[in-house]
């Protein structure tokens, strides 16, 4: 028995993802009377093949396949559905000591409006030349932007993943920042990249979503914003990236 489909009902399958299987299309047949068919031999005298044979035209036997398999097929291989915990994602992390950017800079000439200090969170390729390569002079050229290179008080808390044979840190990074804070008490908190957020901050949201919220380390407020190396790949975040900084200048500014 053969299922006889017209081309509309064809397509409203195949758009519901109904793959429709037919036998292949012929020539029109002579109209003549047919030539009686053979009677069909006994099921039990045909010998069962070794392997699955499908005749031409026929779509071969789908095997029933259970839901949990189906999931696994349709994630990437080695993917997890679950979301890791938080603290997997800072489990292999070191934290620096807070670093001064700028100590030579004047505190007689800092601009007013930038409050009595600001600590930056974000990870490093080069904790101990913080300012150095791209990201570095990345990270240089936003801040003077916002004439922090002109503040003597702003701190940078550089994070790093060891490489092979580093060793894990083992460290409280949250405590370790909110002694910070507490000792440099400063006025804004700047943390960036999502690497920075969920250490310091403890969350796992997406970076888009933590940058829209306010947020406080210690009851310091705090802002979150992309990392420079991230800018380094996507120049097109730029323009939000200087969004956020406006924002903690504005913040900065209202509290003093």
């Amino acid at each position: 028995m053969s299922l006889h489909l017209d081309a509309r009902q064809r397509a409203m399958l195949q758009e519901m993802g109904v793959t429709v299987w037919g036998p292949a299309q012929t020539q029109a047949p002579v109209a003549q009377d047919p030539a009686p068919l053979a009677p069909p031999r006994s099921v039990a005298a045909a010998p069962i093949p070794a392997t699955p044979h499908t005749p031409a035209g026929r779509p071969p036997p789908q095997e029933h396949t259970p839901p949990q398999a189906m999931a696994r097929m349709a994630s990437p291989a080695g993917a997890s559905t679950t979301q890791p915990a938080a603290g997997l994602a800072t489990a292999a992390l070191r934290i620096y000591p807070a670093q001064a950017l700028y100590p030579s800079a004047d505190p007689a000439q800092t601009p007013p409006g930038l409050g009595g200090g600001w600590l930056i969170v974000a990870e490093s390729l080069t904790p101990a030349d913080p300012l150095g390569g791209d990201a570095g002079r990345l990270l240089d050229n936003m801040l003077r932007a916002m004439q922090l290179h002109r503040h003597p008080r702003v701190f940078l808390a550089a994070l790093e993943r060891p490489g092979p044979g580093g060793g894990e840190a083992g460290t409280d990074i949250a405590t370790t920042l909110a002694d910070t804070v507490a000792t440099l008490r400063p006025a804004m908190v700047l943390v960036l990249g999502h690497v920075a957020a969920r250490a310091a901050l403890g969350r796992t949201e997406p970076l888009g979503r933590l940058r829209a919220g306010p947020h406080q380390l210690a009851g310091c407020p705090a802002v979150v914003t992309y990392d420079p190396a991230f800018l380094l790949r996507s120049q097109d975040t730029k323009a939000a990236v200087w969004a956020d900084l406006c924002r903690a200048l504005a913040l900065v500014r209202s509290a003093a």
